[in-house]
């Protein structure tokens, strides 16, 4: 980037975040026009001059020279954004165009998620059905050269970068398996749209619907699908899983949501200082479908999944277990820079259909305490809502479970396996091929735990001999888990696990309390309806 060219994107950059009537291109908030380029003879705020000026001396008086990359896209912009809120940010052209990619939810490449493990590139999972998978690769593999050249001293977004090309082109990957296997295989680029959204029987009747996230146009599509290869009219009980969802597109959210809901019904709405408010609504409906609904949260759901689990409780639609959820209910607008850089500002706020603010207080409070020591009720008192049925809602602080459900927390034994990779790096050493019959029910035995303990000494990972004993069976779910992703790949090893996942087994003994809101819903109308016809 030139310095005339950086200074052209610190100055567009200003504009639009001072800008009221700035353009908004449809990312996690409503759609805006874009922002048009202002001249340079335009007339410029007293801020944005003192800005410029202040970078100007900077840019001639530092004792260091001054690359332009880092004093904007690393300075000037972030530290703007950082005053404020926690969820204004900025984003580099990779980081841009990393996001564009996931919105659209489909690239041309192999199929496979890679990230670092030290300073290894490493195969996380391979997408069912995609090439990557076809041709044999898994979970475990050390990507040690594409196309013949050594990748090691790449890191996994260089390395993503190389498989990735045109539909129908062919790639060569070579890893290693193992301490000692080098495998090869030759595979055909073709179109990868991995999904996050998963549905199956837990028993007859019960149907489980996960959605890991709502960051592609994809999701609410993939939901339908889903359930429509499951057979939603033979559903009697569903239990909708959003622990651990950060959230995504509002559209998508609100897609969800209202399948779930009556047509016309308000899933969601937004106020902000430069915008009307905008109220979104179901444009579908539940297509007759009234079968009760328990949804799990935790503190980790985010954004929009706060927006439908929101949505679900106020309308009395489905019985929230869990815990209260993160309280991130701010829109985030995209703002497209010159550079191919981009900015995501916050621009209104989120309501649930009874009108509660889903956004936690970060006004009085680091942004350090804000993300990671929340502690108590976060709920406001004072923004008090009733539901449809009359039951009382609070907001400011998230969306609160109906029924509470804390997940054990892990200790510091826990901690630190996870931390070292522990099972990933056991597997991957003493199992390189690939594991041989393991069925739903299999165990690990004596042996591969007394395996598992030698090992965690050999790579001196610190542990008292109480803390393998009391942390025994959470050591063997564990493995089981790791083995099973070798064996039938991450989305068949999360059924198994979700299969005996207590929490899971708890929302399906809560049904009956969503069936019963369903039951007292249909009252409160009825009575309603009677009142308004005399």
């Amino acid at each position: 980037m030139s310095r005339e060219s950086a200074a052209n994107a610190l100055r567009t950059a200003l504009i639009a975040v001072i800008g009221a009537g700035a353009g908004l291109v449809f990312l996690y908030g409503p759609q805006l026009p874009r922002a048009a380029a202002i001249d340079k003879g335009d007339e410029l705020s007293a801020g944005v001059q003192m800005f410029v000026r202040a970078y100007s001396l900077v840019e001639a008086n530092f004792a260091d020279s001054l690359p332009p990359e880092r004093s904007i896209y690393d300075g000037a912009i972030p530290g703007m954004l950082r005053t404020l809120d926690p969820h204004s940010s900025f984003l580099d052209p990779n980081e841009w165009r990393i996001m564009q990619e996931k919105q659209r939810g489909q690239y041309f490449g192999v199929g496979m998620e890679v990230t670092m493990d030290g300073p290894r590139v490493v195969v996380m999972q391979v997408f069912p059905d995609s090439p990557a998978h076809k041709a044999g690769l898994r979970r475990g593999d050390v990507i040690v050269e594409v196309d013949h050249q050594n990748v090691e001293k790449l890191d996994s977004s260089k390395v993503a970068d190389r498989l990735k090309g045109p539909r129908g082109t062919s790639v060569e990957v070579t890893v290693r398996r193992g301490p000692e296997r080098r495998l090869s295989f030759r595979i055909t680029r073709a179109e990868i749209a991995p999904s996050k959204v998963d549905a199956f029987w837990l028993r007859n009747g019960i149907a489980y619907l996960t959605i890991g996230a709502f960051d592609s146009q994809s999701v609410s599509k993939d939901v339908e699908d889903r359930l429509r290869q499951l057979g939603e009219d033979s559903v009697t009980g569903l239990i909708l899983d959003l622990r651990g969802n950060p959230g995504g597109l509002v559209s998508e959210a609100v897609a969800v949501a209202g399948r779930f809901l009556k047509k016309g019904q308000i899933v969601v709405s937004q106020r902000g200082r430069a915008a009307p408010e905008q109220v979104y609504h179901a444009r579908t409906g539940g297509h007759g479908h009234t079968y009760p609904i328990v949804l799990l949260v935790d503190r980790a759901s985010a954004s929009a999944s706060e927006i439908v689990a929101g949505a679900l409780q106020d309308h009395d639609r489905a019985w929230v277990v869990g815990e209260t959820t993160f309280g991130k209910g701010l829109v985030q607008g995209q703002f497209p820079l010159t550079e191919g850089a981009a900015l995501l500002m916050t621009v209104a706020r989120y309501y649930t259909p009874s009108g509660r603010l889903i956004q936690r207080d970060y006004a009085h409070r680091s942004f350090f305490d804000y993300y990671y020591r929340r502690t108590g009720n976060t709920r406001d008192p004072r923004d008090v809502k009733f539901t449809d049925s009359g039951r009382s809602v609070y907001g400011g602080g998230g969306i609160t479970p109906d029924e509470s459900y804390a997940a054990p927390r892990g200790n510091g034994f826990q901690g630190r396996l996870a931390g070292a990779w522990a099972f990933y790096h056991f597997v991957s050493d003493r199992f390189p091929s690939d594991p041989k019959n393991l069925t739903e029910n299999w165990q690990p035995d004596a042996q591969i735990l007394q395996s598992f303990h030698d090992y965690l000494r050999q790579q001196a990972i610190p542990f008292a001999e109480t803390d393998f004993e009391k942390n025994r069976s959470w050591i063997s779910d564990r493995l089981r888990a790791e083995l099973y992703s070798r064996a039938f790949g991450t989305r068949m090893a999360a059924r198994i696990a979700v299969r005996s996942d207590p929490e899971v087994e708890h929302g399906i003994g809560s049904l009956p309390k969503a069936q019963a809101l369903l039951e007292r819903l249909d009252k409160t109308l009825a009575k309603a309806d009677k009142r308004a016809r005399k």
